[in-house]
């Protein structure tokens, strides 16, 4: 689990992702509806009109619009860009635990412990239809992703599901009266009504908390007090339970599919989140806190993303690191996906399969390095515990078949990280973070005792750069001795200068550029966290030129989650310059608007 960003706040009891802003809503049992930017870790505003607890909240997908419910009795629908409530919608009786809107009609879904489901009109601002039948507290009412069907779960033991189709027939069609005419039930003069319960789905022995349709396939999960995630299945006449996760030792508050993986997540007041194997039923990774119970989850639409409210707060996280492994040499990048070794030719842009990975990794691969001279690889592979890391020793196959690559057999060993250090040797950071060489046999050739460190990176031939929590050394490998080393915590990245004249250090917040002796020349902290780098030699980048002093100049760009920083590197000089940067998608482009070096703090 990789947290990608933090709150502390009050009970979260709802959670809402922007479809297209790097937004998450959180509903507070303290009455407040916060708006947080989960890449720049900002309260961007903060809406406090309900009077008790905030349980359900959504965006709307197209308009700038979220709707919330409240212990309160009432129904909101809010504009965040003029920041403030349009209107409120009054109706229920009792507690609201639930609100969503449609994702096509102009509807509001919402659930609540008088034991009913509205669906309300939200331009009309009226009630169209209301569904009975639940004989408890309705915990939960979601809208089908696709199809004209609601699905709910309630205290009575239940999950429904509800055809609504009639509602969008007598509501949407050319001349449709609306819902006064025919009475607040949605019951029409001739005895037929709007909604109508589909399948009745009994399994749970205590009441259900949460239920989900699968946004693809016709299935539903639920999570109850009887501590168990079941999986139904459905057809146009009948549901039946497929199966049962077991593993949480308390109720179970929230389960929803993986978007776009055979995933469950749930997660419930035995303060955890567990992650299932849908075709296995069988819980692969389970994440805990030591005091707050967790109380409702929510998935991205787009991004494999994720976010769970607990009792201190809210965290947003991804399952998985989605950066693939990559390297760079001259014109051609290397970098692993889908178990294939790819090759991208940077001229002619030819992307082509060149090696197929072997398998037997639940892991992604970490990291990668590259020797053009044998061609060959060292692929890593980083466990969730990292004893039990291991690298991949392939060489390239030199007259790859794109349309069906060879999968030659490669030489697995354990290990934390595998870099070359020459053109027939390597160095391997042991489980034990001791530093063994090794040759292309993937035979140990001698064993090197090094300074402690947890990391190495490449630095040249026959020299490695050691990590610690609080430093980067130079390590000269063959005279076995320190040559230099520099203050920097926790540096996630080593970028050299094509000229190997010049280094980047990346952490998560600060970037130590340095000459080869490891003398810092520059040093930035940034308050946002710092994604990648790369060197420009030519001096200039996107339009804006930096005169080169005397000798050659080189620049470097870092690019973080909002804007991008300039470092003019050259003999006798050090400027630093920033850049906004937009981002589109999963990639960050850097825009040529420039602000004044005197900006820089």
């Amino acid at each position: 689990m990789l947290t990608k960003f933090e709150t502390k706040s009050a009970r979260v009891k709802g959670l809402s992702f922007h479809p297209k802003r790097p937004w998450i809503l959180t509903s507070l049992h303290n009455g407040v509806i916060q708006l947080w930017d989960y890449r720049m870790c900002t309260l961007i505003d903060k809406f406090d009109e309900h009077d008790g607890p905030v349980r359900g909240i959504d965006f709307h997908k197209q308009q700038p619009l979220f709707v919330s419910g409240g212990d309160d009795y009432k129904i909101k629908v809010w504009n965040y860009k003029l920041r403030r409530c349009l209107f409120t919608l009054l109706g229920h009786l009792d507690y609201i635990r639930t609100t969503f809107f449609h994702h096509e009609y102009p509807w509001i879904l919402s659930a609540s412990d008088d034991q009913t489901i509205r669906v309300w009109n939200w331009q009309s601002r009226t009630c169209v239809c209301v569904l009975t039948g639940h004989n408890h507290y309705v915990m939960c009412a979601q809208f089908h992703p696709s199809e004209d069907l609601v699905v709910s779960a309630s205290l009575d033991q239940t999950v429904r599901v509800w055809d609504i189709s009639g509602l969008r027939k007598k509501n949407l069609s050319p001349g449709a009266v609306e819902s006064d005419v025919r009475g607040i039930t949605g019951v029409d003069l001739f005895g037929t009504t709007d909604a109508v319960v589909k399948h009745v789905l009994e399994g749970h022995d205590r009441g259900v908390n949460w239920a989900a349709f699968h946004p693809t396939m016709p299935l539903i999960v639920s999570g109850a007090d009887d501590r168990q995630v079941k999986i139904w299945r459905m057809n146009e006449s009948k549901a039946w339970e497929v199966d049962t996760c077991r593993g949480h030792y308390n109720n179970v508050s929230c389960a929803v599919f993986h978007p776009r993986q055979e995933l469950i997540l749930s997660n419930s007041e035995d303060k955890s989140i567990r992650v299932w194997d849908m075709s296995k039923r069988t819980g692969v990774q389970t994440f805990r806190r030591d005091h707050d119970r967790f109380w409702v989850l929510a998935a991205h639409p787009n991004l494999n993303l994720f976010a769970a409210g607990h009792d201190g707060g809210m965290i947003v996280f991804k399952l998985e690191r989605e950066r693939p492994a990559y390297a760079v040499h001259g014109n051609m990048l290397y970098y692993v996906k889908d178990r294939f070794l790819r090759q991208l030719d940077f001229n002619s842009s030819k992307d082509v399969a060149v090696m197929q990975l072997r398998s037997g990794s639940k892991f992604p691969v970490f990291n990668m390095s590259y020797n053009p001279a044998e061609n060959a690889v060292l692929l890593c592979t980083r466990a969730s515990n990292l004893e039990n890391s291991t690298y991949d020793l392939y060489t390239i196959p030199k007259d790859a078949d794109s349309q069906n690559p060879d999968a030659p057999e490669g030489k697995r060993s354990s290990g934390l990280t595998a870099v070359w250090v020459a053109r027939n040797r390597f160095a391997v950071l042991d489980r034990m973070h001791s530093l063994l060489i090794k040759n292309l046999k993937n035979e140990i050739t001698k064993k090197v005792q090094v300074p402690n460190c947890d990391e190495i990176f490449y630095a040249g031939t026959g020299n490695l750069l050691l990590r610690d929590a609080e430093s980067i050394t130079l390590f000269d490998v063959q005279q076995k001795r320190t040559l230099a080393s520099v203050k920097i915590s926790k540096v996630k990245y080593v970028i050299w200068s094509a000229d190997m004249s010049h280094v980047a250090l990346l952490a998560k917040h600060a970037i130590v550029i340095c000459n080869r002796k490891l003398e810092a020349l520059c040093n930035i902290h940034e308050n946002i966290r710092v994604k990648s780098g790369a060197w420009d030699e030519s001096g200039a980048e996107d339009g804006f030129f930096v005169p080169p002093t005397k000798g050659t100049s080189s620049i470097m760009t870092c690019t973080t989650l909002s804007t991008s920083v300039l470092h003019l590197i050259g003999p006798s000089t050090v400027e630093s310059r920033w850049r906004n940067v937009h981002s589109v998608g999963p990639a960050i482009v850097l825009s040529s608007r420039v602000k004044s070096a005197g900006s820089l703090q």
